[in-house]
């Protein structure tokens, strides 16, 4: 199945809550998905370096 297909299908609400699973909202990204933000790790970083998180700084010590 496409990733395409795989999105359109995972719009439609399930019949029983178990089935559903978390995407990412931009990417579509089934696996490390950031429930706090709805979008998966590569896309939390790529926005909070381009500093469109507020708030999401990189950490240093």
């Amino acid at each position: 199945m496409s990733t395409t297909a795989k999105r359109v299908k995972d719009e439609r609400k399930p019949k029983f809550k178990s089935r559903q699973h978390n995407r990412c909202k931009l990417c579509g990204r089934p696996r490390a998905f950031l429930r706090k933000f709805g979008i998966c790790r590569l896309c939390f970083r790529q926005l909070a370096h381009e500093g469109h998180i507020p708030g999401v700084v990189k950490s240093s010590w």
